[in-house]
């Protein structure tokens, strides 16, 4: 059996389960082929990145389960995951070496996670910090 490499991503309230092994490139999402999934191509673009990045498009069959939020968190979520998917497969490299993954992807900003959330509502506003019209009479 091959070996799998493990990464889970996370963006928004998004969680994306990444599952790596070696393959022709084929990439499933919940099920479905990540075209048929991500209907925006930016989306399948921006899931890509990573793999584009260090150069192993068609080297790994990648299965993802997303969970939560929506397509674009999701996208970000499973981007996330296979980072940490590809630096697991390349754990045994010298991270200081220049061909290390964690040094490319870390220069794309792809390991940190975007904390970005939505702030919460407070009372008597109508959204976080949208407050009803003033009216002075």
């Amino acid at each position: 059996m091959a070996t799998k490499f493990i990464g889970t991503g996370h963006r928004k309230t998004s969680i994306a389960k990444v599952t790596m092994v070696s393959g022709k490139g084929n990439i499933t999402v919940n099920g479905k082929d990540v075209n048929e999934y991500f209907e925006l191509p930016t989306l399948v673009l921006d899931l890509k990145q990573p793999l584009e990045a260090t150069n192993t498009t068609d080297k790994f069959d990648i299965e993802i389960i997303v969970s939560g939020g929506g397509k674009a968190g999701q996208a970000g979520a499973a981007r996330h995951g296979i980072t940490k998917a590809l630096l697991e497969y390349d754990k045994n490299t010298d991270p200081n070496s220049d061909s290390s993954f964690r040094k490319i992807l870390k220069a794309k900003g792809f390991i940190t996670r975007d904390s970005r959330i939505k702030e919460r509502k407070k009372p008597g506003l109508k959204k976080a910090r949208k407050a009803p019209q003033f009216s002075k009479r």
